[in-house]
């Protein structure tokens, strides 16, 4: 039934709004009985010490509950820092946190994605290296580290090896860096014994040397048993990163091989 309201407790001594509620019936009124500690109870009580009453007005009518939950959560989130209300419960996880707009945000200001990445084995690079301590690297050029380095935290990997096939799955932790920045465990890959004879050339060349990628596998195998089927219309590119959203044959390829559900990984499900 739309018989839901969202209503704004007003001090009447400086016009500021300091609650916001939804209800239906008389419950606008029942916070005008409470004693209790909060801060909304408090605020009223200094109102009624003053010999006045607070101004309560409906600002929204005729909604369902889930209408007036929605409206109720907008405008604590909008006004939250001058309110009494704590923000939480129904729909709070649908909002961006407070003080974050200086942050890029997964489902806020992007989406996380299922990407094709080639491993691109040479001597700066090598999948066992790769497997072993868990990342992706490309660079030797600008337009090279500028694929890489458009993966972002949460987007999920397939990691393929030219002549071979598809040899893991994983989700990005941590985007790219030059190479020296690198660190897993708080360990440089310069302690790591590593297959790639020259993953630190041109390590002091932002626009030449490599940009490791740390990389959570969730599955992988050994490049002897890489999976790939000829002939049969699987997604491959010379590209390093390539979105795999329109390639519904390469999906569930690739689900049924590694015996594992991509979608959950984007959701973390």
């Amino acid at each position: 039934m739309n018989d839901y309201y969202v209503y704004v407790y007003i001090d009447p001594r400086s016009y500021e709004e300091f609650y916001y509620g939804k209800g239906r019936g008389d419950r606008k009124r029942e916070h005008l009985k409470e004693d209790g500690d909060s801060e909304k109870a408090r605020r009223i009580k200094e109102i009624q010490a003053d010999g006045k009453e607070p101004i309560i007005k409906v600002i929204a009518a005729r909604l369902s509950e889930d209408q007036a939950l929605l409206v109720e959560k907008t405008l604590i989130w909008k006004l939250g820092r001058t309110l009494t209300n704590k923000s939480s419960g129904h729909y709070s996880d649908h909002f961006r946190p407070h003080r974050t707009f200086d942050r890029e945000l997964p489902d806020f200001d992007y989406a996380n994605g299922i990407y094709y990445v080639n491993v691109g084995e040479g001597e700066h690079r090598n999948w066992d290296d790769c497997r072993k301590y868990g990342f992706l690297s490309a660079g030797q050029g600008a337009k090279w580290r500028d694929q890489i380095s458009r993966l972002l935290v949460g987007d999920v990997v397939v990691a393929y090896l030219a002549k071979a096939g598809f040899v893991g799955i994983g989700v990005v932790e941590a985007t790219a860096v030059p190479v020296r920045e690198f660190r897993i465990g708080g360990k440089s890959l310069r302690e790591m014994t590593l297959v790639a004879p020259k993953v630190f050339e041109h390590e002091d060349e932002p626009d030449r040397c490599e940009y490791p990628v740390r990389v959570r596998w969730e599955r992988s195998v050994p490049r002897q048993k890489a999976y790939f089927q000829r002939k049969s219309g699987l997604f491959t590119t010379q590209l390093v990163r390539a979105s795999l959203a329109g390639q519904p044959t390469t999906l569930s390829y690739l689900e049924k091989r590694f015996a594992i559900e991509l979608t959950p990984l984007l959701t973390g499900a």
